[in-house]
């Protein structure tokens, strides 16, 4: 087996998709109409899908099988409640540079300082939302401050 690619449904693609093109620093890889976007992050797929648009294109989609509601209504889907149950974690070289660069954009909401957690292992993070409510952890080096002094 191997690893594929990890999407997320989505309520408005084409905001998605802007979202993650500059929270990534990249564009799209590949594009599949306005269903699907991929994003190619040395070799990890994060993927997009538009959650609304098999029912508004009816005529474009092809299935065979028993439809299962609970994986193929994807509207409803995209309508759910996030429980916010799934993290994208990235990583950084300098977290405190991304930072402000994410401070920046101004497109990050519920966005937290950078923080600290020791447990197994330390590391610095910060985190955010993107449209859909799927929060987005961001890790990386950071040397803290303390009063004048880097520690």
């Amino acid at each position: 087996m191997r690893y594929g690619s990890i999407y997320l449904i989505v309520k408005d693609f084409e905001l998605s998709v802007s979202f993650y093109e500059k929270i990534l620093d990249m564009k799209v890889s590949a594009e599949n109409g306005k269903r699907f976007a991929i994003f190619n992050c040395e070799g990890l797929n994060l993927c997009l899908m538009n959650g609304y648009y098999d029912d508004e294109n009816k005529s474009q989609v092809i299935t065979k099988g028993e439809y299962w509601d609970i994986y193929d209504n994807q509207s409803e889907i995209a309508n759910n409640i996030n429980t916010r149950k799934v993290f994208i974690n990235l990583s950084v070289e300098d977290l405190k540079a991304e930072y402000n660069r994410i401070k920046n954009l101004g497109i990050a909401t519920q966005l937290t300082a950078i923080r600290f957690i020791n447990v197994f292992s330390p590391y610095w993070y910060f985190t955010f939302m993107d449209p859909d409510g799927n929060p987005v952890e961001i890790t990386g080096g950071y040397i803290e401050e303390i009063g004048n002094c880097e520690v």
